[in-house]
C-alpha cells in the first residue's frame, strides 16, 4: 500500500507535465537591440530637432528631471541585466544537479533483486538518453517539446518499474526506502529545469527598457550642445552601449539559442551517461 501512493502520484505529475509547453514568447537578442541602437540613433537626432527649433537656454530644473529618469533607467538596465545572470548561474547548476540525482539513483539499482536490475538500468540509460536529446534539440522548439513529451512517458514507465521491482524478493530490504526517493529526486530536478526555461521578465519590463532608453535619447539630444562630428561620435557611442548591455540581457535569458550559451554545462549529463555501463 505504500508503494502505491507515490506511483500514483509520479502518474499524475507525469500527465501533467506534458501539458507544459517547453518555452514561451522568445525575444530576439539581435533584433530588440538593434531596433533599440536605430531607434535611439534616431532619438537624438528628433531631440536635435526638437533643441533648434525651441531655441530655449537650459533650465536647471529641467536637468533634474532629466537626471531622474537617467538614473529610473539605469535601475532597470541593472535589475534586468541581474536578473538574467542569475538565470544563467541558475540553469549551470540545475544542470549538475541533475547529473548528480541521474547517478545516485542508477547506483542505487544495486539494492534490486537480481534479475530486476538489467532491465531497471536499460530503461534508466533510455530516459538519460532522452533527457540529454531534449536539450540537444534547442533551439528547435518544436522538436525539444517532442523529446521531452518522450521523455516524461519514459519517465513514467520506469517509476512504476522501480515501484514494482523493489517488492521483488531477492533485493535488499531498505531498497524501497532508498531508491524510489533517489528516483524522485532524478524526476523532480528535470521538472525544476524544464519549469526554469520557462521563467523570464514580463515583456512589459522589457518594452519599458525599450521606451526608457529612447526617452532617454530623446532627452540628451535636446540637451547636447555639442556640434559637429563630436556630438554624433558621443552620441553613436552612447546608443552602441546602451544596445549592446540590453543585448546581453536578453541574450542571457535565453542560453539555449544565443552567443552565450548554457548548453556546454550538459556535458556534465553526456559524462554521466558514458559511465553507465552498458554491460552491467
Amino acid at each position: 500500500m505504500r508503494a502505491r501512493l507515490p506511483r500514483l502520484k509520479y502518474q499524475c505529475i507525469s500527465q501533467e507535465k506534458e501539458k507544459i509547453p517547453l518555452m514561451l514568447d522568445v525575444l530576439s537578442a539581435v533584433w530588440f537591440a538593434a531596433c533599440l541602437f536605430a531607434g535611439m540613433l534616431f532619438s537624438f537626432a528628433l531631440g536635435g530637432l526638437v533643441r533648434s527649433r525651441l531655441n530655449e537656454p537650459s533650465d536647471a530644473g529641467v536637468g533634474a528631471i532629466n537626471a531622474a529618469i537617467f538614473g529610473l533607467f539605469g535601475l532597470l538596465v541593472a535589475f534586468t541585466f541581474s536578473g538574467a545572470a542569475s538565470r544563467y548561474d541558475t540553469h549551470r547548476q540545475l544542470t549538475g544537479e541533475e547529473a548528480g540525482h541521474i547517478g545516485t539513483a542508477y547506483l542505487r539499482l544495486d539494492l534490486l533483486a537480481p534479475e530486476a536490475q538489467p532491465p531497471a538500468r536499460e530503461l534508466t540509460r533510455r530516459y538519460v538518453d532522452s533527457r540529454i536529446e531534449v536539450y540537444r534539440a534547442l533551439p528547435d522548439l518544436e522538436a525539444a517539446r517532442r523529446q521531452l513529451a518522450s521523455s516524461n512517458r519514459l519517465q513514467a514507465e520506469l517509476w512504476r518499474m522501480l515501484v514494482q521491482a523493489t517488492e521483488l524478493p531477492g533485493g535488499h530490504r531498505d531498497a524501497g526506502k532508498l531508491l524510489l526517493p533517489a528516483a524522485g529526486a532524478m524526476f523532480d530536478i528535470a521538472t525544476k529545469r524544464t519549469t526554469v526555461f520557462l521563467i523570464h521578465p514580463p515583456r512589459e519590463i522589457m518594452y519599458l527598457l525599450f521606451g526608457l532608453g529612447l526617452l532617454c535619447a530623446f532627452l540628451i539630444g535636446k540637451e547636447l550642445r555639442v556640434k559637429g562630428p563630436s556630438g554624433l561620435i558621443h552620441a553613436f557611442g552612447y546608443a552602441l552601449i546602451t544596445a549592446a548591455i540590453v543585448f546581453y540581457i536578453v541574450d542571457l535569458e535565453y542560453p539555449w539559442r544565443g552567443w552565450i550559451r548554457a548548453d556546454a554545462y550538459d556535458r556534465m549529463l553526456v559524462d554521466v551517461r558514458s559511465s553507465m555501463n552498458d554491460g552491467r
